[in-house]
């Protein structure tokens, strides 16, 4: 197989017009600035770009570490972006999202996934368990996220949340940095790419997958604590 084959992925290329239709003509009777349209369409952009372009062909046959990245679009990026897209007005009329329930469940089905016997079934399986859990990703990747964008939460309390985030699911990536043989037998048993052996996949992938969640974890975390510390300045 060639590893820069574009994929052809008819879930990604329905779901995706279909999200993003579906969303306009939801949006259409509330006020949604420029920019959060903008939002919207790159998280559909970035489900795309891992999705149908050899990076879901080189996830799903050749590397853990870019099927990791993968992951952390599906399950961060994305769902972000989403939904800083959706306007507060309609975020008002919908069901409120308790923050530790929603960061509970994240952690669980991000948790869950990666599980060596269940990782490796969704790869022999990448036209039903692995697109269950792609949608779980980002579906609770929007849970993730509501409570920071859509709720009332103070700046400091919104700060923890997402520290806890970063401390809680960074254990997954350090762990494949630092084991020392490979954990996923689909990888270990692969073609792989580059040169790579498997053990240097997955610790590249360990590696790259807590990068990849610090810059998004800690820029969160670094924006509502400087407003924290800019409130208490406010009320003295």
């Amino acid at each position: 197989m060639d590893p820069y084959a574009w994929s052809w992925n008819p879930e990604a290329l329905l779901l995706i017009p279909a999200l993003t239709g579906g969303y306009f003509w939801i949006v259409r009777r509330h006020a949604t600035p420029r920019w959060r349209v903008a939002c919207w369409l790159a998280a559909m952009v970035l489900i795309l770009a891992v999705s149908i372009t050899p990076v879901e062909t080189i996830a799903l046959h050749f590397l853990l570490s870019v099927h990791l990245i993968q992951n952390v679009v599906l399950a961060e990026w994305a769902p972000l972006l989403a939904v800083l897209g959706i306007p507060p007005t309609l975020a008002r009329i919908l069901p409120k999202v308790p923050p530790l329930p929603a960061l509970a469940l994240w952690l669980v089905n991000y948790g869950f996934w990666h599980l060596p016997w269940i990782y490796d079934a969704a790869l022999r399986n990448p036209h039903t368990l692995l697109h269950a859990e792609h949608a779980l990703y980002f579906a609770t990747g929007m849970l993730l996220w509501w409570p920071i964008v859509h709720s009332a939460l103070s700046a400091g309390t919104k700060a923890l949340y997402l520290f806890a985030a970063f401390l809680l699911a960074s254990p997954i990536g350090l762990m494949m940095a630092l084991v020392p043989d490979p954990i996923y037998d689909f990888y270990a048993d692969g073609p792989g790419l580059w040169g790579l052996s498997p053990l240097e996949d997955q610790q590249i992938a360990g590696a790259s997958m807590a990068t990849a969640e610090a810059i998004v974890f800690f820029a969160g975390f670094a924006f509502f604590f400087v407003r924290f510390f800019g409130e208490q300045d406010a009320e003295r």
